[in-house]
């Protein structure tokens, strides 16, 4: 069988039928579908399917249909003691193997065996103000302006870059934040100091969609099924992304050529570049100015639920961990200080 898709068919994912002979559809197929039905995440489905994909190979491409919770153990020890991933690394893996049992081969598995591990909390890296700072004016162009939005919004870096043009509101000095975490909506604060290079951000955007029109293109995904209801909405400036890619992308589902937005990992690059320009010996990387902004907002005074509303947090307890920063970064004098 070939590296890749896996057919639903027992006798043909063991290479007993040729993959042609069956018009079933691949297992994998039926793991999105599922996830897109529940409206998952873009990065959730990838982490899903990749996960499962590894616990197949790992098991010599066996049917998933035909193991179970001793398999699906072995996997887990394998990626605990050999692998040596995280115990939130681990408990993916996991989410992304029972999500394939429970809602796509419907088969039992002993839920209680397989619990979560236990998440070590970890305090997260933080930038100071000046270390913000020298980090950001070694940036130019778009990477610096998201880089600033991170900053000065506390957005995760897939937010920012999934904004649309019509999700920054000059005139109640906002940006809308769709789909979040958890696909909840929210508000944030529109930076002052970034309004004039946002406008001529949107400009810019604004040229190329006219540029696209003109050459038969210029049309956007939308989310959900938009699409049905408003059929030449993917058209409208609005719905086009603030920080668009410079070439297309082909959905094979929609027939649709797109400009999708700029990919994340091209602005981790820059900010890793940046991070070790500046001298910084910090593992800094976009997510660590969503945790600067919180812990700045904590540190000027401002009350940790306004802070949680900012971020998007479920539970003020996760916005908490802002407080233990602060507490180890300031307050407290060493004994060994006070010594002659």
């Amino acid at each position: 069988m070939v590296h890749g898709e896996l057919a639903i068919s027992r006798e043909q994912s063991i290479g007993k039928f040729p993959a042609a002979a069956s018009a079933k559809p691949k297992l994998l197929d039926m793991v999105r579908a599922a996830i897109r039905t529940r409206h998952y995440s873009r990065r959730t489905e990838e982490a899903y399917v990749s996960w499962i994909k590894r616990f197949i190979f790992f098991h010599g491409k066996r049917h998933p249909a035909e193991m179970g919770e001793r398999e699906i153990n072995a996997f887990l020890t394998h990626l605990a003691v050999e692998r040596k991933v995280s115990a939130s690394t681990q408990n993916q893996a996991l989410n992304g193997i029972l999500f394939l049992y429970k809602n796509v081969l419907m088969k039992r598995i002993g839920w209680a065996e397989l619990a979560p591990v236990q998440r070590v909390r970890h305090i997260p890296v933080v930038f100071s103000r000046d270390e913000a700072a020298r980090v950001i004016g070694r940036l130019n162009g778009v990477p610096k302006l998201i880089v600033s939005l991170l900053y000065g919004t506390g957005m995760r870096i897939t937010e920012c870059l999934s904004l649309r043009v019509k999700d920054v509101d000059f005139e109640m000095n906002q940006i809308v934040v769709r789909d979040g975490k958890g696909e909840r909506d929210r508000i944030t604060v529109l930076p002052q100091k970034l309004v004039p290079v946002l406008k001529e951000q949107i400009q810019k955007v604004k040229n190329l969609h006219g540029m696209d029109l003109s050459h038969g293109m210029g049309e956007t995904v939308l989310p959900y099924a938009l699409k049905r209801k408003y059929p030449n909405a993917g058209k409208e400036f609005g719905w086009q992304y603030l920080f668009p890619a410079n070439g297309f992308i082909y959905d094979k589902e929609s027939k649709l050529k797109y400009r999708y937005h700029t990919h994340e990992s091209v602005i981790q690059k820059e900010v890793k570049k940046a991070v070790k320009a500046a001298g910084i010996d910090k593992p800094g990387s976009p997510h660590t100015f969503r945790h600067s902004f919180a812990t700045h907002l904590l540190d000027s005074g401002y009350d940790i639920r306004t802070i949680q509303e900012l971020l998007g947090h479920r539970s003020v307890k996760t916005t908490m961990i802002y407080t233990h920063v602060l507490k180890t970064a300031s307050g407290v004098k060493s004994p060994l200080d006070n010594i002659p």
